[in-house]
């Protein structure tokens, strides 16, 4: 009862203000002014207004915008941690996808590693690790430095 008593007093007042700027002759100002001020008598006609204050007052109303609200904060929540974790749906969507595919031997107790993976236990065993050379780790030094030389040379230093 107090919105719908509001919303006419504010479209009586625009009118009276689209009124005394008419008379100053500012038509188009009057006209544009009208048309708001009746906003507000019109949302009282169509009942918008006391669906609106319906909702204000209600505490189930409030309780479903918290739900809402909770909602969203875990769903923002999850997507942090997601992008934290550096995997993408895509990514893990891909490595579901080769699981699926992956072939079990016929006499194995635990599926293959694919393509990309042989290196288990076994593996390693076969393969002996290279000795990196000395000249190389003399080297690895010197090259950290080279590139810091080029932006000083660069640079005219």
């Amino acid at each position: 009862m107090l919105a719908e008593t509001i919303c006419s007093a504010v479209s009586a007042a625009g009118l009276g203000i689209a009124a005394v700027t008419a008379y100053r002759k500012r038509f188009l100002t009057a006209t544009r002014i009208a048309a708001y001020s009746l906003v507000p008598i019109g949302l009282v006609l169509t009942g918008v207004v006391e669906w609106i204050a319906g909702i204000a007052f209600k505490p189930s109303v409030w309780l479903g915008f918290g739900v809402l609200g909770l909602s969203w904060l875990l769903f923002m929540t999850t997507r942090a941690i997601e992008r934290r974790s550096g995997t993408t749906r895509a990514e893990r969507k891909a490595a579901r996808a080769a699981g699926r595919n992956e072939a079990v031997a016929p006499g194995a107790s635990a599926p293959s590693l694919g393509a990309g993976a042989g290196a288990g236990p076994a593996a390693t065993a076969a393969k002996p690790q290279a000795k990196p050379k000395k000249k190389q780790e003399a080297a690895a030094p010197g090259d950290d430095f080279s590139d810091i030389e080029a932006i000083l040379k660069k640079h005219g230093i």
